[in-house]
């Protein structure tokens, strides 16, 4: 029986027997074969953390981040976020009984995500700046209001959500030949390649992955090699211009051989269209992994195996399907009328 992650991967967290746990029992996520790489010929298997209780990989991060908070008798806790950090730390901050501030750009963040943090009873405040000043104002308010900031600069964050590369070894065997990562805020590609080196070190594998982090076009700093002061993306969660785990993410990249790619908002939403034909329902910014492998492949340059980390729900962000479809039309409550439609032709009224 899955236990939690703390529980499952306690020896390689920042937990001593007196932390007070706080779970979901996240982690534990599906590693899915998949047959988009068929066309390639090149295997990619997909990580589905959106099954996390809040619905996305930030859930990973959060138990250890809030459990240390408790720990250490904090008031409460504050994020900066677009959406997914604050549904996950309100989520965890109700289930410790803290109080949580979350702090987000006024515009730009997808509604449903809100709704998480209000249904868990989060103080929302938008701020009228991008997301890399709304960090800053975070950072500082922790420090005046004695709050414990539960963004991926705090290094519990990263503890928790580093579990994401044991569970893939773990099932594996082994590490997998490369590992695709969306890249918002980077501290997921950072963790990864940390919870990598730690199974490695700890001789549960051999050799290391490859890694590839991918980015949004118009959110590409990582690529660019500099900061993008306006960040435009329909990828929500990864609109971000200024990684707060800048350092981290480039250290992964250039220790692991791998490299940093950037993709269209035309290819997010195909590759969110292709996984959906394969049941798997994604927010746009967790498709930026398969279709920055996708890219590589077309390229030629893809790995013979990946391993997509798909890092939310596609009800996070439902908004972006809802604008390209179209609505079903009625039809009378007949036989006939069904018929007609199963067959492609108009029904009459």
């Amino acid at each position: 029986m899955w236990r939690g992650l703390i529980e499952e991967y306690r020896p390689f967290l920042p937990v001593e027997h007196a932390t007070p746990v706080i779970t979901m029992l996240e982690g534990g996520t599906p590693l899915l074969p998949s047959r988009l790489g068929t066309p390639y010929g090149i295997r990619i298997g997909v990580k589905y953390d959106a099954a996390n209780p809040t619905g996305s990989f930030k859930d990973r991060g959060m138990t250890v981040a809030v459990s240390k908070a408790l720990e250490a008798k904090a008031s409460g806790i504050i994020c900066a976020s677009t959406g997914n950090t604050a549904a996950s730390a309100a989520a965890y901050a109700a289930r410790a009984g803290f109080r949580c501030v979350v702090l987000l750009p006024a515009r730009g963040v997808a509604t449903s995500k809100l709704v998480q943090s209000l249904a868990s009873g989060a103080l929302i405040i938008p701020i009228r700046a991008p997301f890399d000043r709304v960090l800053r104002l975070a950072r500082q308010a922790a420090t005046r209001f004695g709050l414990t900031l539960v963004n991926s600069v705090n290094p519990h964050r990263l503890a928790g959500q580093k579990t994401v590369a044991f569970e893939i070894c773990d099932v594996l065997g082994r590490a997998p030949e490369a590992l695709a990562v969306p890249v918002g805020n980077a501290g997921n590609i950072t963790a990864c390649w940390l919870g990598f080196k730690d199974y490695r070190s700890a001789g549960r594998i051999d050799r290391l992955p490859r890694m590839i982090g991918v980015q949004a076009a118009g959110a590409a700093p990582l690529v660019r090699g500099r900061p993008v002061s306006q960040p435009r993306t329909v990828a929500s969660a990864i609109r971000i211009g200024r990684p707060a785990t800048w350092e981290g993410a480039v250290q992964a990249i250039a220790e692991s051989g791998g490299q940093f790619v950037a993709v269209s908002d035309d290819e997010i939403l195909q590759a969110q269209v292709a996984l959906a034909g394969e049941g798997l329902f994604v927010e746009p910014a967790s498709a930026a992994s398969v279709a920055g492998t996708f890219k590589l492949a077309r390229e030629g340059a893809a790995p013979s195996e990946v391993i997509c980390i798909l890092t939310g729900h596609g009800l996070k962000d439902p908004e972006v399907v809802l604008a390209r479809a179209t609505a079903p039309r009625s039809i009378p409550p007949t036989l006939d009328a069904l018929a007609s439609r199963l067959s492609g032709t108009p029904s009459r009224r």
